[in-house]
């Protein structure tokens, strides 16, 4: 019997931990005491001996890492991981003057009759906001506000140290849409742009299009989008390692849930056209009778535009001679369901922890194997896409993070693998000091071509 599948787990989360376990923020990351990875003038510095080094590393698993500790992990925690600090002195009255009263009185009066100068005279343009209810974290569900604040604080370290974005952590006691849509609206003038984290689907979609509506700055849920680009960008790559055509792959996507969602809509904006989704009902497609429910609008809005085989029933019976599987969900998948793939398969199964087939099953079978954990080759992990892709926004003026940015930022990541190009190195390190900058000018590109 086949198994049902939840509609969808945490896959391609972030797992890398910043260099030190405290993130000061500073505006701009130019500061002498940011971590190594520094990303102020948008070049990488790396020497090419360098990169060959990183890339041979990021060709092996990380397997020979010592065994982290519950203690070393609340010690590392305890406090907090962030703190805000000051780049310039106040050491004099002097000092204080021009940062506080009176000096500070004239640029609010210039913000007053100009606010565009809070762009250049505040730091909201570089400050995002990481914005999230707690009901979708990591693998462990709906935890509520409090609980998802380390996880929110890790993101905010993620900005900084890969991107040299600062960031506040926005954790909302409410899972009400409009609740959340009002609060993020009022507090708007403090920031540049809108990272939503964790929040469970359907509402993300609502949510994340309400706030695109309602806000002139860039938003972008990145459980979605984040999680869809490294995707596109590791399948563009094992795509050509496997000898075919994007446009030419079956793929099945476990998993219709936030990141589900995202990575269907990539691949179709990518020219590829055979996608099966499947939630804990089965295959999505247009006769099954309760995508009528209002809930499952968004999944019927799929219905409509994937599927073109009208294939039905579970994961086992989609996989038959399908390219490509992307597991975005809990639920487990047969060896024998893999074995039935066709020749050249490509398995991406990114739950964390427990992928939905173990990377050693599914080697037997399938060409590449990637997964969302850093202890095996190939790890898809967001960390690559969403600091390159607030970054551009941010330091193009944008006022949106539109598909032709986010398409942008996945080649840039696939670009950077291709010179070492393996079954087991598809897509760079999170940890590649590369990636952050290209993702960057490829975003700052799109933006500028497009006006946006």
């Amino acid at each position: 019997m086949e198994r049902a599948l939840p509609d969808e787990a945490h896959g391609a989360r972030s797992s890398a931990r910043p260099a030190t376990p405290s993130c000061a923020l500073r505006p701009g990351g130019t500061d002498p005491g940011d971590s190594a990875v520094s990303i102020p003038t948008i070049q990488a510095q790396n020497s090419q001996q360098n990169q060959n080094s990183q890339q041979a590393q990021d060709s092996q698993p990380e397997a020979k890492q010592q065994p982290i500790t519950d203690e070393e992990i609340f010690a590392a925690h305890e406090g907090g991981k962030l703190s805000i600090g000051v780049d310039r002195p106040l050491a004099t009255k002097r000092d204080l003057s021009i940062a506080y009263t009176p000096g500070v009185a004239q640029v609010s009066r210039a913000i007053a009759a100009d606010p565009a100068l809070a762009r250049t005279h505040t730091w909201a343009s570089r400050l995002v906001a990481v914005v999230s209810d707690g009901t979708a974290v990591l693998g462990l569900g709906n935890i509520g506000a409090a609980a998802s604040l380390p996880v929110m604080e890790g993101k905010s370290a993620l900005f900084k140290t890969f991107g040299g974005l600062d960031s506040i952590p926005i954790v909302l006691d409410t899972t009400d849409v409009d609740e959340i849509v009002e609060t993020i609206v009022r507090i708007a003038p403090s920031f540049g742009a809108v990272n939503l984290e964790d929040v469970a689907a359907p509402r993300c979609f609502e949510l994340e299009a309400r706030l695109i509506e309602a806000l002139d700055m860039p938003v972008m849920h990145d459980d979605q989008h984040g999680t869809a680009v490294v995707a596109l960008a590791a399948l563009t790559n094992a795509a050509a390692v496997v000898g075919k055509e994007l446009p030419d792959l079956r793929v099945v996507i476990a998993g219709a849930g936030a990141a589900g969602i995202a990575i269907a809509e990539i691949l179709l904006a990518t020219g590829v056209t055979d996608v099966v989704l499947l939630d804990s009902k089965g295959a999505i497609h247009a006769g099954r009778p309760d995508l009528a429910e209002p809930r499952n609008a968004m999944k019927a809005e799929y219905a409509g535009r994937t599927n073109p085989r009208g294939v039905a029933g579970g994961v086992a019976h989609a996989l038959e001679g399908a390219d490509v599987f992307i597991g975005v969900s809990s639920s487990k998948v047969p060896e024998e369901a893999v074995a039935a793939m066709a020749e050249g398969a490509i398995v991406f199964a990114l739950s964390n922890p427990d992928p939905e087939v173990a990377p050693e099953v599914a080697r037997r079978h399938a060409a590449v194997v990637a997964t969302g954990r850093s202890d095996f080759p190939n790890q898809i992990n967001n960390v690559l896409a969403f600091p390159g892709i607030f970054r551009g926004a941010l330091d193009a003026g944008a006022r949106r993070i539109t598909p032709a940015m986010k398409l942008a930022a996945a080649r840039a990541i696939a670009e950077l693998a291709q010179d070492k190009l393996s079954a087991d190195y598809i897509v760079p390190s999170p940890l590649d000091p590369r990636v952050a900058p290209a993702v960057t000018e490829a975003v700052i590109r799109a933006a500028t071509s497009s006006g946006e």
